[in-house]
């Protein structure tokens, strides 16, 4: 199967949370922090979205930081995805 976003909407692999802090502290699930570094996996075509045009800046394979609670996150063949509107990403990373 393959997720194929609609209008402004973005796929993401979002990296994994980080178990153990700087100084060796192994951290429980409920501490990690959702991580804000992703990977595009697959970007919508753009389009009119209430009533503006909007166009797509990203593309796949782009390193990007997203809003930290952004989002809807999908579980699809055993692997974890976080679908985001273009507008929840902050920035791109090289």
């Amino acid at each position: 199967m393959t997720i194929n976003p609609l209008l402004d909407r973005v796929v993401l692999k979002v990296e994994e949370a980080e178990e153990k802090t700087k100084s060796g502290i192994i951290l429980s699930t409920a501490a990690q922090e959702k991580p804000q570094f992703a990977t595009v996996v697959a970007v919508g075509p753009g389009g009119v979205v209430d009533g503006n045009e909007v166009k797509m800046y990203v593309k796949v394979g782009d390193k990007v930081i997203a809003s930290k609670y952004a989002g809807t996150d999908v579980k699809l063949d055993g692997e974890e995805f976080t679908i985001v509107r273009q507008s929840d990403i902050l920035a791109t990373v090289e």
